[in-house]
């Protein structure tokens, strides 16, 4: 690359070296880009503006930000200029500028190929959700973390200074392939917090699983669903203790020797309001070893069984 001083090199870089700027995923795209601009640093939001300078970005924080957007991007007379939430948290506005660069390199990819098409506007957006969460997260370090902490969302969220809901979706990204996985971030539904919802959910699944485990879809709960009472989730928030389950029991017939799986509900509470979320992680029940460090650390609750519920 002959200067990191723009973007446009950097796009053009990738698709020299890929072919096509569509033929390099968005953990490759993410890889290239520490490489090339972080070289080591930490991603932390000084870095991130010193990067965007570099990358010939003009930054501006708004106080006033249209309902539900966190930041967008123009780009005028060759110039770069990307926009976020000046009141937004530290985490989203480091999201804010790995999102907008990533929405904007499909602009300057196409014009470093012409014959690329870039990804269409649902596509684009999530083409960029991922790369700033695999820029942020890089997958070796974070997975090898989550082994290390027993999968422990909260844990891994204070480390890297990021959401639960983005610790817990890159959980689901760096899994995938390696074993089963489910994690679910659930939430109040209502102002009296009596009910309680997913509002962000993931699962990842591996090759050497059960059939049964795949055809158990309906027992995942996805966005918008709410907890039952009797549920994992239910028991935590009524005794805002975290609970374990070990063993989740998915046929009637008793002889049924296929797989089972365990289930972890960890509560997250805050210093005058209680609990806030509650973040429940699935696994099958021989993996049960891998939630050992957070297991010990937190001493659960231990439900023996369940049958067709989480």
């Amino acid at each position: 690359m002959k200067s990191l001083n723009d973007l446009r090199a950097f796009c053009g870089y990738l698709a020299r070296k890929y072919g096509s700027p569509g033929a390099s995923s968005e953990e490759e795209k993410a890889e290239e880009f520490r490489r090339v601009y972080l070289k080591g640093l930490p991603s932390n939001l000084k870095a991130l503006r010193a990067v965007a300078s570099c990358c010939g970005l003009d930054l501006t924080g708004l106080d006033k930000m249209p309902r539900n957007v966190r930041g967008y991007h123009e780009i005028c007379n060759g110039h770069l200029y990307v926009y976020y939430r000046k009141d937004d948290t530290v985490s989203g506005i480091q999201n804010t500028i790995l999102h907008e660069m990533r929405e904007m390199m499909e602009t300057l990819f196409s014009q470093a190929d012409r014959s690329y098409e870039p990804l269409k506007t649902r596509t684009r957006h999530l083409a960029a959700n991922r790369f700033a969460t695999a820029v942020l997260l890089p997958e070796e370090e974070f997975r090898a973390n989550a082994y290390k902490t027993g999968f422990d969302v909260v844990g891994l969220a204070q480390t890297y200074s990021k959401s639960y809901s983005q610790v817990l979706l890159r959980m689901g990204e760096v899994l995938h392939g390696k074993v089963f996985f489910y994690g679910a971030l659930f939430e109040p539904d209502d102002a009296d917090a009596i009910d309680w919802a997913v509002t962000y959910w993931t699962i990842s699944c591996n090759e050497d699983a059960e059939p049964n485990i795949y055809g158990a879809n309906g027992l995942f709960p996805k966005k918008g669903r709410r907890a039952l009472t009797g549920s994992l989730v239910d028991m935590t928030v009524r005794s805002q203790k975290a609970h374990l389950v070990r063993r989740i029991t998915l046929t009637d017939d008793p002889d049924f020797d296929g797989e089972e799986l365990t289930a972890f509900a960890v509560p997250v509470t805050g210093d005058v309001t209680g609990i806030e979320k509650v973040i429940l992680v699935v696994f099958l029940a021989r993996d049960e070893y891998l939630l050992e460090p957070q297991i010990k650390s937190i001493c659960p609750t231990v439900v023996e069984s369940f049958h067709r519920h989480l």
